[in-house]
């Protein structure tokens, strides 16, 4: 499979895009800067250079033509301003989406974040990112076009993962290293049969891939 990442040079893009290029499969990270390049190479992905906050859906879609999947794992990042959280995690993640729909990609999966919901309260940094993503989850979650399947983890940590999880519609809050999410994420683009579905993941005691077979119903 050809499986396009946007943020591709995230935490947890680039260990799924090592995972991915292990399976197989041909990774592509969509990057910002192109002293970010050699990194995904190291990862055994192609990088190709593409600001989300500036680019048109034209121009995601060229990136996206030819496609397996897409997945969404870009994010404004700490520190970043409300403003970056709206141009980035929402604004980014509905072009990604509209572009993956020109592009006619259906099998989409996005990196969200536990409590995400477009009517969050609150006045602080953190408050206007769930909000983000929470608009950024309904707008994906509106369009037929796409087998769209939303994961939200819980608090990230850099810990080994363990290859054990949680993986349900509500599991209560929890961490989860970012090697198991991207574990996950690479178990989920493969298993089409989870389209339709928003996740949560904390660590847990199943493995990853019993996780995804039982959320999608094998």
């Amino acid at each position: 499979m050809r499986i396009v990442i946007a943020g591709g040079h995230g935490q947890i893009a680039r260990r799924l895009e090592r995972l991915l290029s292990a399976g197989g499969h041909e990774a592509v990270g969509l990057i910002r800067r192109p002293e970010q390049a050699e990194d995904l190479r190291a990862a055994g992905a192609e990088p190709v250079v593409l600001d989300l906050e500036s680019a048109s859906v034209d121009e995601v879609a060229e990136a996206l033509r030819g496609a397996d999947a897409a997945v969404f794992a870009a994010g404004a990042g700490p520190g970043s301003s409300v403003e970056r959280k709206d141009t980035v995690d929402r604004a980014a993640a509905v072009l990604f989406a509209d572009a993956a729909e020109r592009a006619g990609v259906r099998r989409y999966v996005v990196v969200s974040s536990m409590g995400a919901d477009a009517d969050h309260p609150g006045d602080e940094v953190f408050d206007a990112y769930l909000r983000a993503k929470g608009a950024a989850d309904d707008s994906v979650r509106s369009r037929s076009a796409l087998d769209w399947t939303i994961l939200r983890p819980g608090m990230l940590t850099d810990d080994a993962g363990t290859g054990l999880i949680r993986l349900e519609a509500h599991t209560g809050r929890g961490p989860v290293p970012r090697d198991d999410v991207a574990a996950v994420l690479a178990e989920l683009v493969e298993t089409p049969a989870t389209a339709g579905l928003t996740l949560e993941l904390v660590s847990g005691s199943v493995p990853v891939s019993v996780a995804v077979k039982a959320v999608a119903g094998a």
